[in-house]
């Protein structure tokens, strides 16, 4: 079990070229800095300046690892092996991101932390049976690691202890490469490897179909502006792609490539997760974060890899139970260059 005293903490990893800043509350990415085409850092993740915003609950979801289960479980409620399950319903109907105090509000363990230019750190978590409604201990770990100058790989791993359980972790940064303090997203171009999108209901809950995104304003099989059809989708997109046509490479997909055109920064992101909701800060609303710089709709995006939502209560989604026995693995990449 992880120290009742542990405090919540800032834990920096820097290589000379590309600094992270991490804080073991919710394995939270609180900065990122990478150069533009000027050679210039900027740091590209909204957040917050200490961890007391963040602690406080005043960060939508800003940057942090979510689970038991991401993303939205209709009526906050799941039937496993002839159980029936009730979770807190947080974003009424539903229940999101792992309800009220999910593992973005939890301090983590801190298991080790390298310095140096393969600099990682590596958190751990002990969720017990029944927490937020889920069935089952599980153990978990997430490992932050820079694996080239500007690259960054995270692993994360459940293992349940004593009995089936759902697991879905997600990782949810939102990114504006032009820098956290420069505005909207809608001018940055995106590609994202998915011919298929899962719709969803008023609620946002996937209705279960499978649809091509071919001649819709989901399609991102071709760059293309994000703010080019985003009138076309109400608020903004906050969609779970399907992830089947990308390029594999290390066991990874190819997700999702942005490029923001002010600064040339890329970000290309590969996963092993089936799923990636492509999230534009539709709710964000005059958050005030890092050096005072008031964060408005639209000030950053999310890519969260992801079993897909609601999966639970869907038999033809993929699966997200995980046995005891068995791990769970998820592995995400994020490559920064400028182009």
């Amino acid at each position: 079990m992880a120290d009742q005293n542990q405090r919540a903490e800032i834990f920096e990893l820097n290589n000379g070229t590309m600094r992270v800043f991490i804080t073991n509350y919710g394995c939270t990415i609180t900065s990122l800095s990478v150069p533009g085409k000027d050679g210039k850092l900027a740091d590209v993740v909204l957040g917050f300046d200490s961890v007391d915003p963040y602690m406080q609950g005043l960060a939508p979801y800003f940057g942090c690892i979510v689970g038991r289960v991401a993303n939205r479980i209709k009526d906050g409620k799941f039937t496993l092996n002839g159980t029936h399950y009730s979770l807190p319903v947080n974003r009424p109907p539903n229940s999101l991101h792992g309800g009220h105090k999910g593992y973005d509000k939890q301090i983590w363990e801190v298991a080790e932390h390298k310095k140096g230019d393969n600099g990682s750190i590596t958190f751990k978590y002990h969720s017990r049976d029944g927490e937020e409604g889920y069935p089952g201990n599980l153990s978990l770990s997430a490992t932050y690691t820079l694996t080239s100058t500007t690259s960054m790989r995270l692993d994360m791993e459940a293992v349940p202890e004593n009995k089936p359980t759902p697991v879905s972790l997600a990782q949810h940064t939102y990114w504006n490469l032009a820098g956290h303090n420069s505005g909207n997203i809608l001018d940055h171009a995106i590609q994202i490897w998915a011919n298929h999108v899962t719709p969803v209901d008023e609620n946002t809950v996937p209705t279960g179909e499978i649809k091509p995104v071919k001649g819709t304003p989901f399609d991102f099989t071709a760059q293309k502006r994000i703010g080019e059809s985003i009138h076309e989708v109400g608020i903004g997109y906050d969609h779970n792609y399907v992830l089947d046509c990308g390029e594999e490479k290390e066991g990874l997909k190819h997700a999702a490539r942005v490029r923001d055109p002010s600064s040339s920064r890329v970000l290309n992101l590969w996963s092993n997760a089936p799923g990636m909701q492509f999230y534009t800060g539709n709710y964000v609303n005059g958050v005030v974060g890092k050096g005072g710089a008031v964060y408005g709709k639209h000030a950053g995006l999310c890519l969260e890899t992801q079993g897909f939502p609601n999966a639970i209560n869907t038999p033809n989604f993929p699966s997200i139970v995980v046995q005891p026995g068995e791990k769970y693995r998820h592995s995400m990449l994020f490559e920064f260059s400028v182009e």
